[in-house]
């Protein structure tokens, strides 16, 4: 006889069925996020389920309900803050309903790479497809293919609203603070966001009767918001800018430290909003006055969109944009 021992055969459904008092019919429909199962006897599969460490069996599952349980997410500029948010939001949400995430990341700037992203979320057998930080041309180059699963897009088509919403609410904002010549330092023109942003902005302002005094552009970098910190500033010295919006809050840290070095004082000579609300922003110097989104809702709806179903009873409408006031911000005093 062999002195090699075999490893014990993993639990099975029949294990957890038995452990949880219920039928092997029960522990499927648990496993495959069925609706109508009583919380409790929920409860007591997925407990049941971890006590004997019981693994899915993906490819098996999918054999008996034709369905993988499994979302593609294809990804842009992950080193972002935007989109790696997006991407964890996205793997929260997938988790609620029951699901998985399969990610790859594209330069959308490279046709290849959009091709080579699509081909490997598809071989993973997904159920749908969810586009983060989404440019222009990769929802057109995605719109000419046939991929056979829905498609759905972070802070595009509903979710574009309150990206909208938000940058209005922070021209609205500056406008109350007394402020009349307001500029702008955008993102890149391909972005979904950026449009969203800059047309929420610009609608903010139109309500106002006011419109933009300058443009700037970066590329959602920290960097990039230095770089114009002295054509903000030389605007600034003129004369002709008191407040500026930044479509993200590493632009505006960027600028404001740009502007430092400048002699130009935020809140004092410019007031400064950014947008995202990203962890970092209360600690700025001065504190960043920002737009905060509902990136787990907007992911919620995304997914529901991808899958047709609801995300484990929870809501998938967004919360309304929030101006978030720190002390960037302040009333003009010129």
């Amino acid at each position: 006889m062999s002195d090699v021992t075999r490893p014990a055969r993993p639990a099975g459904v029949r294990e957890v069925a038995r452990l949880a008092g219920v039928s092997t019919q029960t522990v499927s429909r648990v496993i495959n996020n069925y609706p109508n199962i009583r919380p409790e006897t929920r409860m007591r599969v997925l407990e049941a389920m971890r006590a004997l460490d019981y693994r899915v069996n993906n490819a098996a599952r999918a054999l008996g309900t034709a369905s993988t349980r499994t979302i593609g997410v294809i990804a842009t500029d992950a080193t972002l803050y935007g989109p790696t948010v997006g991407i964890a939001a996205l793997a929260e949400a997938a988790r609620e309903a029951g699901l998985w995430i399969a990610t790859a990341y594209a330069d959308a700037s490279d046709p290849a790479a959009i091709d080579g992203a699509i081909a490997h979320v598809l071989a993973q057998g997904i159920d749908g497809l969810v586009l983060v930080a989404p440019h222009a041309r990769m929802v057109a180059a995605l719109r000419e293919r046939e991929l056979g699963v829905p498609v759905a897009a972070l802070h595009a088509d509903e979710g574009a609203g309150a990206q909208h919403e938000g940058a209005a609410l922070a021209a609205a904002h500056l406008v109350g603070l007394g402020h009349r010549r307001i500029g702008r330092l955008g993102g890149p023109v391909d972005w979904l966001e950026e449009a969203s942003r800059a047309q929420g902005a610009e609608a903010g302002l139109h309500r106002a009767g006011l419109s933009l005094t300058h443009e700037w552009r970066g590329d959602w970098s920290a960097r990039s918001g230095a770089d114009r910190a002295a054509e903000v500033a030389a605007a600034v010295q003129a004369g002709e800018l008191t407040a500026i919006l930044a479509a993200n809050d590493q632009m505006a840290l960027g600028l404001m430290a740009g502007l430092a070095g400048s002699g130009i004082r935020v809140p004092n000579d410019l007031a400064v909003v950014g947008f995202d609300d990203n962890p970092d922003a209360a600690f700025y110097a001065p504190a960043l006055t920002t737009v905060r989104v509902d990136v787990l809702g907007d992911a919620r709806r995304c997914v529901a969109e991808v899958t047709g179903s609801s995300t484990g009873g929870l809501s998938t409408a967004s919360a309304p944009a929030q101006l978030v006031i720190r002390a960037s911000s302040a009333p003009l005093t010129t």
